[in-house]
Parts: C-alpha cells; sequence; structure tokens
C-alpha cells in the first residue's frame, strides 16, 4: 500500500496504523469510554473543579471519553 493509499485510507502516511476492532466491538468500547469519562467529569466537578482532585478527574474523565478517536473499527 502506498503512501497516498495509506493516507486515503485513514492511516499515517509515515506507517503506523491505528488498532482495528470488528464494529461490534468498537461500539461497546466508545459508549464504554464515553459514559466512565463523563462519570470522571461529574465526580470532578463534585470534587470541586477548582481543586487538584477536580482537576484530574475531568482532565482523566475527558481523555478516557476520547480514546476511541484513536481506534478504528473494520467493516
Amino acid at each position: 500500500m502506498g503512501d497516498a493509499e495509506a493516507a486515503a485510507a485513514g492511516e499515517r502516511a509515515v506507517g503506523t496504523r491505528r488498532p482495528a476492532l470488528s464494529p461490534r466491538t468498537y461500539r461497546y468500547l466508545d459508549r464504554a469510554t464515553k459514559l466512565v469519562g463523563v462519570g470522571l467529569v461529574a465526580a470532578g466537578l463534585n470534587a470541586g473543579g477548582d481543586t487538584l482532585t477536580g482537576l484530574t478527574l475531568g482532565v482523566v474523565g475527558a481523555l478516557l471519553a476520547l480514546t476511541t478517536v484513536f481506534l478504528r473499527s473494520d467493516p
């Protein structure tokens, strides 16, 4: 696969590939990470958004909720 084809397929042209999951596994993982991420953000706000604990929980929750952005689903 050439660089142009790799870029068109959603892969980086430098040869690194994102992990691929089945559509069903991707869907469940996507939902789970988003729910847990939102829960962590809510816990951070409850702990106080201006405290170190609250800020840490919020950042970790946001990062967890976005983890599936770096995965791809094989059709």
